[in-house]
């Protein structure tokens, strides 16, 4: 008989995916002035937190998740009332920051699993996402340090909302055309991120293949 999953750990990994997919449905109310910006990033820099807080015991992946999601709400807000160059800067560094915690978090548990279960489907799709996100904040930082670097069918890209719309065509090799990596380090790590998404996919299916198979040999 096979056995049921953990109700829990599908509801931590089901709420993270939710969480996910709500803040890349509702990410252009960061530009409804600064109340739209208060709310975006208080739902954005409070998802992560609260997700490593469930899905790892790790005191250090915690604080981590705390310091860094502390630190993207701030730079958020303080980017909103100011509209500084030195703030977006910070916006780009503690968004990359706290992606790559939860990435770490989710990639452990994911391949730490020993069994096809819906967690571990929800976690691997969540992670999937969440790494397209990263990439926006990547190529944002790009952009900050190399001006011109993304240009779009209506001229220069001159927001990260843009580039997390262009990273998602890119992790899913779709390729509308309407924006452009033109310097040398945005093509690279255009590139990259669609080798990227590609082997995850083939990665990934491999690996839960291979897990279903086992089991089922056992």
């Amino acid at each position: 008989m096979t056995a049921l999953p953990n109700v829990s750990e599908v509801q931590k990994t089901g709420a993270l995916l939710a969480a996910v997919i709500l803040h890349n449905l509702i990410y252009p109310i960061s530009q409804n002035g600064f109340l739209g910006a208060v709310v975006f990033y208080v739902f954005y820099g409070g998802m992560f937190i609260a997700s490593t807080w469930t899905l790892t015991a790790s005191h250090v992946m915690r604080r981590a998740a705390l310091v860094t999601g502390a630190a993207v709400f701030a730079a958020g807000v303080a980017h909103a009332a100011t509209g500084a160059a030195v703030t977006a800067l910070a916006v780009f560094i503690s968004s990359i920051a706290y992606h790559g915690v939860i990435i770490v978090v989710l990639g452990w548990y994911t391949l730490a699993a020993r069994n096809v279960f819906t967690e571990v489907i929800l976690a691997a799709t969540t992670l999937y996402l969440i790494i397209g996100s990263g990439f926006a904040a990547v190529f944002a930082l790009i952009e900050w340090l190399v001006p011109g670097s993304f240009v779009g069918a209506g001229g220069p890209v001159s927001n990260w909302q843009e580039l997390l719309y262009f990273s998602y065509v890119t992790l899913t090799s779709l390729g509308f055309g309407d924006i452009l990596p033109v310097s040398y380090y945005a093509q690279a790590f255009t590139a990259f991120e669609a080798i990227a998404g590609v082997l995850y996919t083939v990665i990934l299916l491999s690996r839960l293949v291979g897990m279903h198979t086992a089991k089922s040999g056992s």
